[in-house]
């Protein structure tokens, strides 16, 4: 996105709440939502529009798992590497995922088509081990699986 649209879009974001401080994590979920991170302007901007400290701001955002302050890819893809997965081979689908993609946890491919990260607990013990590309669940899945899961979201856009 260009950066006057993504201007644009933090402007429009900000504007639809009032100034009070207490909105500014909905206008962070706001942001992660319609342009996939919080950008360093976004934080300027609501520094000045609820007149907090970019720093406060910063901790906020970093504070909460679901945000991110750098771009995501189009496709979020989590290992859970909670007890059960981990027991089940968490680890292994980490190792894949690093070779099919080229990239490690917290990063995203080159292409800008997949980000992943590996999370504490999807809540699907029972499915272990568990991926999740998006909303999307998978399991339990072996790793002889995950490129089939990729190229789903490769070919198709994301309609698993």
């Amino acid at each position: 996105m260009k950066q006057q649209a993504t201007d644009e879009v933090i402007d429009k974001i900000i504007s639809h709440y009032d100034n009070d401080g207490r909105h500014a994590l909905a206008v962070m979920q706001d942001m992660q939502d319609q342009l996939g991170y919080v950008p360093a302007e976004g934080l300027r901007a609501m520094s000045a529009y609820f007149h907090r400290s970019v720093g406060e701001l910063y901790a906020l955002t970093t504070f909460y798992k679901a945000l991110s302050l750098k771009p995501k890819g189009r496709h979020v893809i989590k290992v859970c590497d909670g007890t059960a997965c981990h027991i089940r081979g968490a680890a292994n689908l980490s190792e894949c995922l690093e070779r099919e993609l080229g990239i490690v946890a917290g990063e995203t491919s080159a292409d800008g088509t997949f980000s992943w990260e590996k999370v504490h607990c999807v809540g699907a013990c029972a499915l272990a081990p568990v991926v999740m590309v998006d909303s999307d669940m998978y399991g339990p899945v072996k790793v002889e699986e995950v490129p089939r899961i990729l190229d789903k979201y490769r070919d198709e856009g994301g309609e698993a």
